[in-house]
């Protein structure tokens, strides 16, 4: 029952903010989009520099990885290393990212909690290090339209298996509205409507309308 006396305009602390979470991408790359087959890859990839650039707006640490770069599967998509020209990029021999080392001691030289996680294929790459991250106590986000699998219906099994695992499905656009979660915090409210009318779609196209009609400083 709820106990009225204790109710407060506070958030939860299950919500993402920009000083307990960190964002991961893992295998976004050439030889793996190729097989991608479950859903527009164009979208995935808009959705995936979407992500980043709203890490990079709230100054969340970032951690960009690949498979096999030199020998399979390609160098990482030019849109994340751009958005984050000083990161370096973790390449490693193993499809499962929570058992390279350098991997690893990256994400815990954050010191964030929270993971947020996306990557090519959902079923392998993103599906083994959230497993992996969760039973090692780690909070995991997995954003789902920056992600992709072999198939629809591998994608699909993938992100259950992780909600059964424990992993919390989001996607790009929830991510950066729940770090911005006030209009009023005027500090990053231009960038956010910056990222949103640049890579979100019909919701970015309808900021530009209030823009124009309502006035310059239309909230999102």
């Amino acid at each position: 029952m709820v106990d009225i006396n204790k109710v407060t305009a506070a958030p939860s602390p299950d919500l993402l903010t920009p000083d307990n979470c960190a964002v991961l991408f893992v295998d976004h790359q050439p030889q793996m989009f190729f097989g991608t087959g479950s859903g527009d890859r164009t979208a995935i990839i808009n959705a995936a520099v979407g992500l980043a650039k709203a890490a990079k707006v709230f100054d969340v640490p970032v951690v960009l990885s690949t498979v096999a770069a030199e020998s399979f599967s390609g160098p990482i998509m030019p849109q994340l290393p751009a958005v984050f020209p000083d990161n370096k990029i973790i390449d490693r021999t193993t499809m499962n990212a929570w058992e390279d080392s350098a991997f690893v001691e990256a994400v815990k030289a954050t010191g964030r909690k929270k993971l947020v996680i996306a990557g090519l294929w959902t079923e392998v790459c993103v599906v083994l290090p959230t497993l992996s991250a969760i039973a090692q106590d780690y909070e995991v986000y997995v954003v789902t339209d920056a992600s992709g699998g072999v198939s629809p219906q591998a994608h699909e099994h993938a992100v259950q298996r992780m909600v059964q695992g424990g992993a919390i499905p989001v996607t790009w656009v929830q991510v950066l509205l729940e770090l911005q979660r006030d209009w009023a915090r005027t500090e990053t409210y231009g960038a956010v409507t910056d990222v949103v009318k640049e890579h979100g779609g019909a919701y970015g196209l309808g900021i530009f309308y209030a823009q124009a009609v309502i006035g310059a400083h239309a909230a999102g």
